[in-house]
């Protein structure tokens, strides 16, 4: 096994330990998810996927925020009770999250020697999205992460990352359980308010 391996296989736990936690709203998901990342950064790096390396160095401003909101971000630093997005923001974050692709896929294809950049740039647009409502804890995160797990999986398979493919099709599921989950959660703390 390279070192390169080494440190994926080490990134890949770290991140399925990341996402199982966030999934069930715990808080220990966040420091989880900044040492993957990290460690992402090299794997990316070297397989040429120049998008999820900006992804991620992106994701360490967003995941020591998004600990930091999970803490403090409720009313009276209370922890963040989980919402939904109205339909304008629903529509505002597909579209600009689309918009991102095609913008950075430009960029990267004509700019950089990246390897399938257009792919690699909805991966990343889409990553940026659903972690910022992850942080924020609105519930159509899941959806996201759920569409950008789909395709992780081919492209990374496709570049010999397998224990990253693995993970992207681990979270995939652990997108689904987040979903039912937090939406569940999201309806016990609705009724609570109207009763």
């Amino acid at each position: 096994m390279t070192p390169i391996q080494l440190i994926e296989w080490v990134a890949a736990a770290l991140g399925f330990c990341c996402v199982a936690l966030n999934a069930i709203e715990n808080i220990w998901g966040w420091p989880a998810g900044l040492l993957s990342v990290f460690l992402y950064l090299f794997v990316f790096f070297e397989a040429e996927l120049y998008a999820d390396v900006t992804l991620h160095v992106i994701y360490v401003g967003l995941s020591a925020y998004g600990w930091y909101h999970w803490l403090k971000g409720g009313q009276a630093e209370n922890s963040l009770p989980i919402t939904r997005l109205s339909r304008r923001e629903w529509m505002l974050m597909l579209g600009l999250s689309t918009l991102g692709a095609i913008l950075a896929g430009l960029g990267y294809d004509h700019l950089t020697g990246a390897d399938l950049p257009y792919l690699d740039s909805v991966i990343m647009a889409f990553s940026l999205a659903a972690q910022y409502m992850l942080a924020r804890k609105q519930l159509e995160n899941w959806i996201f992460w759920m569409g950008v797990d789909i395709i992780a999986v081919g492209v990374y398979y496709y570049k010999g990352l397998y224990p990253t493919a693995m993970l992207y099709a681990a979270y995939l599921v652990l997108a689904a359980i987040g979903y039912v989950y937090w939406r569940r959660q999201w309806k016990t703390a609705t009724v609570h308010q109207h009763a």
